[in-house]
């Protein structure tokens, strides 16, 4: 059964033992975003909070809501997640009935569909209205937003439905887009340049027309994830969720903008942007796990704020990963598949891998037919879509599970020939890719680790192995350079040998001579890849490695090849070496803040 509101899924949280009630008085001020980032880090994603006692407000605020593949099934109403692609399947493969019989078997699904599209309901059955503030009574200060970063510019909802139109009124956009809180009334509303709603405030604009603008915070669980979901333009976010949900949203029309919000929701903010205003925004601790820059970006006046009584602040924080925004993003890899096959037929499956962040690495597995098929199907990914941001793709075989990363793993060093199998091209960037020389656009990598088939280079040949025997000891490294300040040999047996360097780069240029250096030494001749990261990275630590080499890569500039062998250089990039963006600081959380909850650890968890 669908959930109706937010506040019976918390319910079922408790029930399934997924929820934590914390009672010890917290900080919206980083306090929460230390523990939630403690307890998000554990196996499985820990649990979902519920602080009772939030310093400066009334309100009870939920994180870590759908931090766990458990808690995303049960959000969205299934077993696995894998049932809704496979509803997906039978709407997609639907043969047009040439039969009366073909008909009334096709009746149930009929009818099952008409419940999918939104409808609106009058405002006394509107939860989301209890309770109304407008002109001067409007004080976003009541809301306890959280500060979640030490450098972060302030405080921000992290879990908005933003709701507008385009300027025609014949699209509705529903996204999740950060606001920054100025003061009681005032919000920014961060629209990265590629989204759909920040095509409509273009509009806008063009017209000089102001925008009105309605949030929803805390709806149902399936409205919370269709908002995140990367649906193709023009399509209504509230049908998918009807679709999820097997049963219509309801919509409530708002008390002083012509926009329709989730009648259920927690709270509601109304307001108008005038697109002539702009103010700097951020910087604002992202889930790349790095600071994004400061920029200047649209103003929402709030005319009305509305809620349930005793509403709940439902919000979530991103950062290093794992964090709650992984299993939001692993659910649309699953959800969203089905619809890439009816362009690409040829994919089997596809993982988003953590330490990718979503749009900085994917691995595809196809089933292949004919020879470049793998460049292929890059090429049509890099202009599909979302797809159309990812930095890195690697394809393989049917017969890789691209879900098990040291499979996956295995097949590259085995496989991958540097002069065949490596493919760059160049395209658009997420605007939160800092790497790149220049903001929004850079480099791209395509790696195919395909079975070469006849017509292919390659089909045929056979592949010589590296002798674990002769790989150098890390110390010898470490000994040699005086740069090096820690060393760690990949563990897999495989043709090519991988060695991760904690390197201390104080100038421009100084890996790329590092690298002609090391591979000059005959000593050290048996590595193939040499990953270069910064000095204080823990390169004992796989997915702190991956993280890092998938965030600080430009592919073309980073890849170094000599004589054989790959020198990748992930360190941080000087305007001397091309670079002309502003390197972001990675997020870390203050000692002093550290320290206090460790202090309050035991009374918040002391049953648990």
């Amino acid at each position: 059964m669908p959930y109706y509101s937010l506040r019976e899924f918390i319910d079922r949280l408790e029930a399934k033992g997924e929820l934590i009630r914390i009672a010890e008085p917290v900080s919206p001020i980083l306090e929460i975003s230390e523990i939630t980032d403690r307890i998000s880090k554990m196996p499985g994603g820990g649990k979902a909070l519920l602080f009772e006692n939030v310093e400066g407000s009334d309100m009870p605020v939920l994180i870590n809501a759908f931090g766990s593949a458990r808690r995303m099934n049960l959000a969205l109403g299934v077993e696995d997640i894998e049932d809704i692609p496979k509803q997906i399947e039978r709407y997609l493969k639907l043969a047009p009935p040439a039969t009366l019989m073909d008909k009334i078997k096709l009746l149930p699904m009929l009818l099952e569909a008409a419940h999918f599209p939104p409808k609106t309901v009058g405002s006394s059955q509107a939860a989301c209205q209890e309770v109304v503030h407008t002109g001067d009574a409007v004080d976003l200060g009541k809301i306890p937003v959280l500060q979640c970063w030490p450098n972060d510019a302030g405080r921000f909802i992290t879990f908005p439905i933003v709701v507008n139109r385009s300027a025609d009124n014949k699209l509705r956009n529903v996204g999740l887009y950060r606001m920054q809180v100025y003061d009681k009334h005032i919000t920014a509303l961060h629209w990265h340049i590629h989204k759909d709603g920040a095509q409509f405030f273009h509009e806008f604009r063009r017209q000089k027309k102001k925008m009105e603008v309605a949030v929803a915070i805390g709806a149902d669980p399936a409205v919370c994830y269709s908002a995140s979901a990367p649906l193709p333009y023009g399509i209504d976010e509230f049908l998918l969720a009807g679709f999820l949900r097997k049963k219509a949203v309801p919509l409530v029309k708002c008390k002083t903008v012509d926009l329709e919000v989730p009648a259920t929701a927690e709270i509601v903010l109304e307001g108008y942007i005038d697109p002539e205003e702009l103010r700097l925004e951020g910087p604002f601790g992202d889930h790349t796990g790095y600071y994004s820059q400061d920029g200047d970006y649209p103003v929402l006046h709030v005319t009305a704020v509305t809620h349930r009584k005793n509403p709940v602040y439902l919000t979530t924080i991103v950062g290093i990963p794992p964090q709650e925004d992984f299993y939001l993003g692993k659910a649309t890899e699953r959800i969203f598949l089905p619809l890439l096959r009816t362009q690409l037929p040829e994919i089997v499956d596809m993982n988003m891998p953590l330490e990718g962040v979503f749009h900085n690495s994917v691995i595809v597995s196809i089933d292949k037919r004919f020879p470049m098929q793998a460049r292929r199907l890059m090429s049509a990914l890099w202009g599909l879509g979302q797809m159309s941001f990812v930095k890195t793709i690697v394809v393989v075989g049917r017969d890789v599970d691209v879900q098990n990363t040291d499979a996956v793993l295995e097949v590259l060093l085995n496989r991958v020939d540097f002069k065949r199998d490596l493919f760059f091209s160049e395209g658009i960037l997420d605007v939160l890719n800092h790497a790149s020389d220049r903001a929004l656009y850079g480099s791209k990598l395509g790696v195919d680790v395909t079975t070469k088939m006849e017509g292919e280079p390659g089909f045929g040949e056979e592949l010589r192995a590296t002798p674990a025997s002769s790989l150098p000891n890390p110390s010898a490294v470490v000994d040699r350079f005086k740069e090096v300040k820690a060393c760690q040999l990949l563990e897999m047996k495989a043709r090519h040998s991988v060695l991760f360097v904690a390197y201390d780069k104080t100038r421009p240029h100084q890996v790329k001579e590092f690298i002609a250096q090391f591979f000059k030494n005959p000593g050290f001749s048996s590595i193939s890849i040499l990953i270069v990261l910064e000095a204080h990275v823990d390169v004992k630590n796989y997915s702190t490695v991956m993280w890092k080499f998938f965030n600080n890569l430009d592919p073309k500039r980073d890849f170094h090849f000599v004589d054989g062998h790959l020198g990748i250089d992930v360190t941080r990039k000087y305007p001397e070496e091309g670079y002309q963006q502003d390197w972001p600081d990675e997020i870390a959380m203050s000692e002093e803040i550290k320290n206090k909850v460790s202090e309050k650890w035991d009374k918040m968890f002391n049953n648990e």
